[in-house]
């Protein structure tokens, strides 16, 4: 759980978060800017399934929404989907130190271009250091009812360091 003031964040963690607590407050309690590439917030505003997240998105008009496109290097373009391309490519351009990306591979390429990574389940940890009261089994339980993939793995991992297991 890297401890930075800035964050470039990605749709699925966004989504997520949505789907775990129903808002993305918890990003403005834990971070002094978080930045959305446009890439990503076009993702988010697609909409979806039944627009899901779009509501949350559009209101939390704190975040630091990019509105004009990026050069993308090739390799991230060619390695990743262009949400995760994107926050590498904005942090880098930015020397911004954390993104929040969930995808396995997006997670790889972020470190081997010397980022921070954490991801949906790191900022739920993040805050529950804040606000003991979180219960981080009830989030992972909504974040599976909004069809969020969790690895038994992540799952076990993120209640023992909540102390919920």
């Amino acid at each position: 759980m890297p401890n930075s003031p800035v964050i470039v964040i990605n749709t699925s963690p966004l989504i997520a978060l949505i789907a775990a607590l129903g808002s993305l407050d918890i990003l403005d309690s834990l971070y002094e800017k978080v930045v959305v590439p446009l890439a990503v917030c076009e993702e988010i505003l697609k909409g979806g399934k039944q627009d899901f997240a779009v509501s949350e998105f559009q209101e939390a008009k704190w975040l630091s929404k990019e509105n004009q496109p990026i050069q993308i290097s090739q390799f991230l373009l060619n390695s990743l989907d262009l949400g995760e391309a994107s926050v590498i490519q904005v942090a880098l351009n930015q020397e911004i130190k954390t993104v929040c990306i969930d995808e396995t591979v997006g997670r790889r390429v972020a470190r081997l271009n010397g980022l921070k990574v954490t991801g949906s389940i790191g900022i739920l940890l993040k805050y529950k250091q804040q606000e003991p009261s979180l219960s981080i089994q009830k989030a992972i339980q909504n974040m599976i009812s909004h069809n969020i993939y969790l690895s038994q793995n992540v799952i076990n991992f993120a209640l023992k360091e909540a102390g919920e297991l």
